[in-house]
C-alpha cells in the first residue's frame, strides 16, 4: 500500500504532536533549572533502526533534529516491553555528544511487534568529573569529564536497575537533581509510547509503519527542493575559535560547500587538528553526523519554514571530516566543550550558504556566550548547591529583511532565559543586572542583535562559577554587505574596582564572598552600510538604550537634533566606504600572516603526522612563523602584520 498525501500530512501532525507531548511532560516535571527553564533537552520518535521521524517545534533544543540513534539501538542485543536504555558516553556509537547529555531510548511494541522507539536527552547540570558542571576547555581527556555509561538497560521489563542508578548518583554533585530529571525523562518516554499506541489505533499498523518511512522520504524531498534553488558552485567559509586551549592559539574551522543540483558536499578539510583541550567534536567520521549538520538544518528551515523536522532533511548532504581533526577526534580526546565548537561551526555553515545566497540570508550570529553554572554553599543551611543560572546569549545577525533579534536568536534561539527570581530562589546569589548590552550589535542598515549581560554577587567562600562556551573575546561575528561586526564578549571579576580582573576566556573561576561577576556575550553582526539606516530607526535605538549617542555619531552618522551635522557625517562615512565582508581587525591581523595558502600548507603538513603530534606541531610552526616575521622587521608588510598580530593575540608572542 501507499499512504496518500492527505493521510500522510495528518500522520505527520500526529507524530509531531506526540513528540511535543513528550517534550511537555519532560518540561513540566524536570527538576533542574537548565531543563525546566532553559530547555536543554530533546524528545522524539525514531524508526526501529534509529532514524528520527518526529521532533517537537515548540519545546526543547533544536540541535538534534535528525540524530541517528541506530548505533546505540544496535548495541543492545534484545528488547522487551517495558525496557528503557541509556548512555552518556560520547564514544559509544557517537550518538551522545558529551557526558552531561544522558540519552534514553524506549522500544515501543504493538501486539508483540517492535514498531519504533521513543527517544530523547537532557543536559545534566553535573555528571561528576574534574570541575563543577563537568565541563571546561582546560580538560585534556574524556576521562576527566564525568562518569560515563556505555549503552545499557536502565529499566528491564519495567524494573529499574537500582545498582546502576546508585553508581550514577554516587558520582555526581547534585544527585537529587539528577534523579529528578531522570524521572522526568522516563515519564517522557512513557508518554511517547502512549501516543504511538494512539496513532496506531487511529491509522492502523500498516499505515503507521509505511507512513513513518514516507515522512522521512518527504523530508528528504523537501530538502532537495530547497537545495535545487541554490546556484551550483563551490562556496568556502572560515571562522575561528579564540583559543585551541587555555591561553592558546586560534582554532580554525573551514568549510568548502559544493552544491550540485539538489545535493551538497560539505568538506571540512582545512579545519584544525585534534586538540589537547575539550573543544573537539565527537562525530566518528559519520558523513551526516548531526553535530556537523545543525547549521544545515537551520538554513533549510529558514529558507522553507514548512519543511518537516526529521532525519530526511540531512540525506541530500555528505560531509568530509578527516580523522584526527577537531571535528573528528580520536579517543580519548576530551569533547565536553563540543557545544562551543559546534555553535561556531553552525555559523561557518551559515556563512557558506550566505555566500551562495547573499540576498536571502543574514550576517553572522553572536555566539560566544556561556552557559553559567554556580557551585556554592547556602550560608543559612550549609547545603552545597550546584545549579545553572542562565545562558548568556547574543542575538541574530542583521539580514536583508531587517534587524537581528536581540538577546537570543539565530543558532541560540532555542535557549530560554531563566527569570532573575528563579535564579535567586535556586542559588544564593544576588543578581545586580540582567539585560541587553548597548552598542553590542554590529551597526548596519539592518543592525545585528544585541548581546545579553549578566552581573551578580556571590556570598560564600569557595564559590565556583563555570562559564562554559566562553568565546568571541577576540574573533568577532562577521558582517556582510557593508555592515559592521558585533562587539566582542567580556568576562570581569569585580569590575570598576581596584581588584578588577579581566578573565578573558577563562571558564572556571573560584570566588570569594562579595565578589561580583559580569558576563557579556558577543553581539551579532550588521547587514548593509550603517549610514543608510533610517535616521528615525537610529533615534529609536537611542531612546531604547540600544545605541549610545557616541556610537550613533561614530557608526551611523546620526547626530540628534542636528540635520546638517548628520548629513555631513553620513557623507563622510559613505566616502570612506565599507568592505563587503568584515570580521574585525583581529581577524584581519591574523589572516595577514595566516593566509589561505599558508593555512593549506599547514593543514597538509599536520595531516602527515601521527594524530598525537599534530597539535604540538601546530604550536611549534606558529612560533616559527612568528619568529620569521620578526626577522623581516616591522618596516616590511609581513613585519607590520606580525606587529598587528601580536597586539591582537598576546599569547602568540
Amino acid at each position: 500500500m501507499t499512504v496518500d498525501p492527505v493521510t500522510l500530512q495528518i500522520l505527520a501532525n500526529h507524530a509531531q504532536a506526540a513528540a511535543e507531548s513528550m517534550a511537555f511532560t519532560l518540561f513540566r516535571t524536570a527538576h533542574s533549572t537548565f531543563v525546566k527553564e532553559t530547555e536543554d533537552f530533546t524528545t522524539g520518535l525514531t524508526t526501529t533502526d534509529g532514524q528520527t521521524f518526529a521532533s517537537p517545534r515548540e519545546l526543547g533544543a533544536t540541535w538534534f533534529v535528525g540524530l541517528d540513534y541506530g548505533p546505540v539501538i544496535a548495541a543492545i542485543t534484545e528488547y522487551h516491553e517495558g525496557d528503557v536504555c541509556m548512555t552518556n558516553d560520547p564514544y559509544s556509537g557517537f550518538v551522545c555528544t558529551h557526558s552531561p547529555d544522558i540519552h534514553l531510548w524506549r522500544p515501543v511494541f504493538w501486539e508483540g511487534e517492535l514498531v519504533c522507539f521513543a527517544v530523547g536527552h537532557i543536559h545534566n547540570t553535573d555528571v561528576g568529573g574534574a570541575v563543577p558542571a563537568s565541563l571546561s576547555r582546560a580538560l585534556t581527556e574524556v576521562h576527566q569529564e564525568g562518569i560515563r555509561f556505555p549503552p545499557r538497560k536502565l529499566v528491564s521489563e519495567g524494573v529499574l536497575d537500582q545498582g546502576l542508578l546508585d553508581i550514577m548518583m554516587t558520582n555526581v554533585r547534585a544527585p537529587t537533581q539528577n534523579w529528578g530529571d531522570l524521572k522526568a525523562q522516563l515519564a517522557a518516554m512513557a508518554t511517547g509510547e502512549r501516543k504511538v499506541h494512539e496513532m496506531i489505533r487511529r491509522f492502523g499498523l500498516d499505515t503507521f509503519r509505511e507512513g513513518i518511512t514516507a515522512l522521512l522520504d518527504l523530508g528528504e524531498l523537501q530538502a532537495r527542493r530547497v537545495i535545487a534553488q541554490i546556484p551550483d558552485g563551490d562556496y568556502e567559509f572560515t571562522d575561528y575559535l579564540d583559543e585551541d586551549a587555555p591561553g592558546g592559539l586560534p582554532c580554525r574551522l573551514h568549510l568548502t560547500m559544493r552544491i550540485r543540483g539538489d545535493a551538497a558536499e560539505l568538506d571540512f578539510t582545512g579545519s584544525d587538528p585534534q586538540l589537547t583541550a575539550s573543544l573537539n567534536m565527537p562525530t566518528g567520521g559519520n558523513p551526516r553526523h548531526i553535530l556537523l549538520m545543525v547549521g544545515w538544518n537551520y538554513v533549510l528551515y529558514t529558507l522553507d519554514p514548512t519543511v518537516l523536522l526529521n532525519g530526511g532533511l540531512i540525506r541530500p548532504a555528505t560531509c568530509i571530516v578527516p580523522e584526527g581533526t577537531v571535528l573528528n577526534p580520536v579517543f580519548p580526546a576530551a569533547v565536553g566543550m563540543r557545544s562551543m565548537t559546534c555553535m561556531r561551526l553552525q555559523g561557518v555553515v551559515m556563512g557558506a550558504f550566505q555566500r551562495a545566497l547573499p540576498d536571502r540570508l543574514p550576517a553572522g550570529p553572536a555566539s560566544g556566550g556561556p552557559m553559567t553554572n554556580v557551585n556554592t554553599t547556602d550560608n543559612r543551611t550549609g547545603r552545597r548547591i550546584m545549579a545553572a543560572i542562565d545562558p548568556i546569549t547574543g542575538g541574530a545577525g542583521g539580514s536583508p529583511f531587517g534587524d537581528g533579534a536581540d538577546g537570543s536568536g539565530a543558532n541560540s534561539g532555542f535557549l530560554k532565559n531563566t527569570p532573575v527570581e528563579i535564579s535567586e530562589a535556586e542559588v544564593p546569589i544576588r543578581v545586580l543586572r540582567y539585560g541587553l548590552a548597548p552598542d553590542s550589535g554590529g551597526a548596519g542598515l539592518h543592525r545585528g542583535g544585541l548581546a545579553t549581560v549578566l552581573e551578580f554577587r556571590v556570598h560564600a567562600p569557595g564559590t565556583i562559577v563555570t562559564a562554559r562556551n566562553r568565546d568571541r573575546s577576540i574573533f568577532r561575528s562577521w558582517a556582510v554587505s557593508g555592515g559592521m561586526p558585533g562587539a566582542a564578549s567580556v568576562f570581569w571579576r569585580n569590575p570598576g574596582t581596584p581588584q578588577a580582573e579581566n578573565l578573558g576566556n577563562t571558564d572556571v573561576v573560584t570566588l570569594d564572598p562579595g565578589d561580583v561577576i559580569t558576563i557579556t556575550c558577543s553581539g551579532a553582526a550588521g547587514w548593509g552600510p550603517a549610514w543608510e539606516r533610517p535616521v528615525a530607526a537610529v533615534l529609536a535605538d537611542i531612546d531604547a538604550g540600544k545605541v549610545t549617542l557616541e556610537a550613533a555619531a561614530r557608526d551611523y552618522g546620526v547626530i540628534p537634533d542636528d540635520a546638517e551635522a548628520t548629513r555631513k557625517r553620513r557623507a563622510e562615512l559613505a566616502a570612506i566606504g565599507r568592505p563587503d565582508f568584515d570580521a574585525g581587525p583581529e581577524r584581519a591581523a591574523f589572516e595577514a600572516i595566516w593566509t589561505k595558502a599558508n593555512y593549506a600548507a599547514l593543514t597538509e603538513t599536520l595531516a602527515a603526522l601521527p594524530v598525537h603530534w599534530r597539535h604540538f606541531a601546530k604550536r611549534r610552526i606558529f612560533a616559527s612563523v612568528e619568529a620569521d616575521a620578526d626577522r623581516r622587521g616591522d618596516g616590511s608588510e609581513v613585519g607590520r602584520a606580525a606587529a598587528a598580530l601580536r597586539a591582537a593575540f598576546p599569547q602568540i608572542a
